[in-house]
């Protein structure tokens, strides 16, 4: 009796021990995954001369359980660039909804009779960043359609759904001209479907006759900008140099330089000066060309209250602007998704309010907001300041939301050469371990460089992470550095591969 009892006590105590190794294990083995990581990244790190003397932040973590097997400057305030529109878009999703949409309305103030609208048309906008020349045509035939042939009043378009503030508040007076540093307006147009709001494509292509002017054809065809033509056709043989730039306050737009004949076109989206005004152009082209005539002129003004619907249109829905948004970092979509959550929840359609709508967001997801700085939705402010660790933090916490895959859907692939699915990343990673394996967002300012999000790696293991590189002296150069931690993370082994 007595020997059996002692044996089972020494069986129960082998057993015990053999758990507690057994239990023991996995964290020795997770300590031996953090130091291999360490060691890989720190050596790379350690090694790349184009660091030298620049700031580099990095995150990683276990996308299934949060924790952070890698951080370097991980809670050090950097120039995230447009890495910021990973906040944006998941709290435009939180507070506005996958299927969240931007109305545009068409109203008046007067009455139809005998095909004669005695009043007003009033165009007003809600945000929809993606009207095209194609929906205005479709507008106008919609009042043919209910009977308008004349309009006898003037043609004015409603941009009150937001603030009269056209810049974020750190914009660089150089950006002006370039498409990612248009205007923002509740009534905009974009010419082409990248939806670059506000922003009109030229293009310009040699002549055929060395010493004359290259040919400019305007993309949608308008007379809202003044096109100047100083550029020269030269010999096959010469110089690519065509500058195309909008001059400050004006929608006179100068194209100097050279450009060889036998040669492909140059192209530039260049921002407009006051969207409003160039929207309202663009619909009275269609008016016209619809055989719908306008007597009055055109203006920019409030809708009255008393003011009736005569149509009313839709966008897109928010999950598939996400796509160009985040594929193509469209920053003026970024800002209007911030003006748009300002208006929703605090009834102002500013910037002020659309950051405090974002802050109080990102909040929710476990982002430390304290330690933060944000200025804009797009990224494009240098006093935007985010610690790499709260963007591995927000990215792991969105996991559990029922929005998240239109979030992971719509950031870029690496290597994936359709222009909707790798977006900034299609070009890059090519040929590696971590081609299609990583779904990240992009960014680049001056002297910044940045890259957050998932990739998925050997082993299958999902991994969370961030790069943000400030202070190089070219940005260029921080994309190649991280591409190579890209691959070190999709080679990553987990703990049981040990």
């Amino acid at each position: 009796m007595r020997k059996s009892f002692i044996l089972s006590i020494a069986i129960l105590f082998m057993i015990a021990i053999c758990s507690l190794i057994h239990a023991e294990r996995p964290s020795v083995q997770a300590t031996e995954e953090k130091i291999g990581l360490e060691q890989q990244l720190n050596q790379l790190l350690g090694s790349e001369p184009d660091l030298k003397g620049a700031l580099a932040g990095i995150s990683i973590r276990k996308a299934a359980t949060g924790e952070i097997l890698y951080s370097r400057m991980g809670d050090i305030r950097l120039k995230p660039a447009s890495n910021l529109k990973l906040f944006t878009a998941a709290a435009a999703l939180s507070v506005l909804g996958p299927d969240y949409t931007f109305s545009t309305d068409l109203l008046t103030d007067g009455k139809v009779k005998k095909k004669i609208l005695n009043g007003n048309l009033f165009i007003k906008g809600k945000g929809d960043p993606t009207l095209l020349k194609s929906d205005f045509d479709q507008m106008a035939k919609d009042l043919k359609s209910i009977g308008i042939s004349e309009i006898k009043g003037d043609l004015i378009g409603d941009d009150t759904w937001y603030d009269e503030v056209r810049y974020s508040r750190d914009k660089n007076w150089s950006d002006e001209t370039y498409y990612y540093g248009a205007q923002i307006s509740a009534l905009t147009a974009s010419p082409d479907e990248d939806y670059d709001a506000g922003t009109v494509i030229v293009k310009v292509s040699p002549s055929a006759v060395v010493g004359e002017e290259p040919s400019i054809i305007l993309q949608p065809a308008t007379k809202y900008v003044e096109l100047i033509n100083h550029a020269t056709t030269v010999e096959s043989n010469g110089k690519k140099e065509i500058t195309i730039e909008r001059m400050h306050g004006t929608n006179t737009i100068f194209v100097e330089g050279t450009i060889p004949k036998n040669v492909r076109s140059t192209r530039e989206w260049i921002a407009v000066w006051e969207p409003t005004l160039y929207t309202l152009e663009l619909f009275k082209q269609s008016l016209e060309e619809n055989g719908i005539q306008i007597n009055g002129s055109l203006k920019s003004a409030a809708t009255p209250i008393n003011a009736q619907i005569l149509k009313s249109y839709q966008s897109q829905p928010l999950s598939e602007l996400l796509i160009p948004f985040m594929k193509l970092s469209n920053n003026v979509h970024g800002e209007i998704l911030v003006k748009e959550m300002g208006r929703i929840v605090k009834g102002e359609g500013s910037w002020e309010k659309g950051l405090e709508v974002l802050e109080s967001e990102l909040a929710k997801f476990g982002v430390q907001t304290d330690t933060i700085e944000l200025r804009d939705g797009s990224g494009i402010s240098h006093i935007n300041l985010v610690p790499p660790n709260e963007l591995t933090s927000l990215l792991f916490s969105i996991q559990k939301e029922a929005w998240f895959d239109h979030f992971l859907h719509s950031l870029p692939v690496s290597g994936a050469p359709e222009r909707m699915i790798g977006g900034t990343l299609r070009n890059r990673m090519l040929n590696s371990p971590a081609q299609w394996q990583v779904k990240a967002k992009t960014g680049t300012i001056a002297s910044v460089s940045s890259l957050s999000g998932y990739v998925d790696t050997r082993s299958g293991e999902r991994l969370i992470f961030s790069i943000i590189l400030n202070n190089l002296l070219d940005h260029s150069k921080g994309k190649l550095i991280e591409d190579k931690i890209a691959v070190i993370l999709a080679e990553h082994k987990n703990e049981l591969d040990w």
